[in-house]
């Protein structure tokens, strides 16, 4: 990560803005309401524009800045860019343009599988669209050299999809994981990284079916905990700890481009949490007007 320009001292109070394309982000700000419990949280689901797989770099490089400022305006001293494709795309333009502010984005997590794998066969389930950057196909023949690793790359179209719906325990939400696991677990890996931040919301369900494939000792990877850890020593760094409040609260709420209903509920379902919810409208970039 990028070394931040420390902010003022008072700031330290301000906000967090959290972002994805949906509600998968929420299983990255889990870890981080859970590492950084004093923290306010701004989270903001961009479901008008899901998925981000199908959107050009540029498309989301001004999309994400429009997010961004959006962030600014409510006062947010820290940003994470909460979705593996847009931060491939946008992270860059993001701290250039907000240089003295903490940034992180989701990595692609090869490395703590790579580590944490035992007979070296590490599967990644990611996006299409991840899994053909360039940044992450950088990261997998450098550290495929560097870890002598065999990363087996699944992309997984539709799973996040499915996942947004909300129908975690549906019957086709099991088939399409069965369709992607079982074949990484006849091919002998051991190791499971999660590479969206979608699919730790059934992590359950994954679990499972690991677990009735008779290989329970399948290692998952969930980066958002990384994430999190990352932004506490970033905050740390910059002296932005909030203070520990004087009474118990959750201070987290939630903006979206689509349902506010609809994140409200998977608030509730998902971190159980009652969180309120407005639904904004943000002015759409030139570029995604005409894609």
């Amino acid at each position: 990560m990028e070394p931040v320009t420390t902010l003022a001292a008072s700031t330290s109070s301000a906000p967090i803005g959290v972002f994805d394309s949906g509600v998968g982000g929420l299983s990255v700000l889990r870890h981080i309401h859970a590492l950084l419990p004093h923290e306010s949280l701004l989270y903001f689901a961009d479901t008008a524009y899901s998925p981000y797989g199908d959107k050009s770099e540029a498309v989301l490089t001004a999309r994400a800045l429009a997010i961004a400022a959006f962030f600014v305006e409510r006062g947010a001293k820290a940003m994470v860019v909460a979705c593996n494709t847009a931060t491939v795309a946008a992270i860059a333009a993001l701290r250039a343009a907000y240089p003295a502010m903490p940034i992180v984005g989701v990595e692609p997590g090869l490395k703590p599988g790579a580590a944490a794998s035992r007979n070296g066969k590490v599967a990644v389930m990611a996006t299409d669209a991840a899994l053909a950057a360039a940044k992450f196909q950088l990261l997998h023949q450098q550290l495929s050299q560097a870890s002598q690793a065999q990363f087996l790359l699944r992309g997984c179209p539709g799973l996040a999809d499915q996942i947004e719906l909300g129908q975690l325990d549906s019957d086709d939400l099991t088939a399409m994981l069965r369709g992607y696991i079982l074949p990484l677990l006849e091919l002998g890996a051991d190791t499971l990284v999660l590479g969206c931040t979608h699919y730790p919301l059934v992590r359950s369900a994954i679990e499972r079916i690991v677990a009735d494939a008779g290989a329970a000792h399948v290692v998952l990877v969930d980066t958002g905990d990384a994430v999190a850890r990352q932004l506490g020593r970033l905050l740390t760094a910059g002296n932005l700890l909030a203070p520990a409040p004087a009474a118990s609260h959750v201070a987290i709420r939630g903006y979206t481009s689509a349902s506010a209903a609809k994140l409200r509920t998977a608030f509730s379902d998902l971190l159980g949490l009652d969180v309120a919810v407005e639904a904004v409208t943000l002015a759409a970039p030139a570029q995604m007007m005409a894609d």
